[in-house]
């Protein structure tokens, strides 16, 4: 339980109208990888506070949104991010462009 809070306060600091990775949170919350970061943020019960669809792949693509991979809940995350300003072309963003780092 330590990790996943930290993990809601590591992402908690990711500006809108920015992304970070999965594995950039991971490393920012302490201990714990990419997946335990999807896992943590699968289960957010603090969203929209903590901002998880602010939290992409390392090569800028989606990965999941509310547990899911494909579907609605990713056509969601999608719009929420284009709506904070981030261009997500096919499913990818352009990191060198929205990615930061956390904290």
């Amino acid at each position: 339980m330590a990790f996943e809070m930290a993990v809601y306060e590591v992402v908690r600091l990711i500006p809108r109208g920015k992304v970070s990775t999965y594995g950039a949170v991971a490393r920012c919350a302490g201990k714990g990888g990419a997946r335990a970061v999807g896992s943590a943020l699968a289960r957010n019960p603090f969203a929209p506070e903590v901002p998880c669809h602010r939290v992409v792949r390392s090569n800028g693509a989606l990965g999941g949104f509310s547990g899911q991979t494909e579907g609605p809940e990713m056509d969601r995350k999608t719009r929420m991010l284009r709506a904070e300003g981030v261009e997500v072309v096919k499913g990818v963003v352009d990191m060198d462009r929205f990615g930061v780092e956390p904290g």
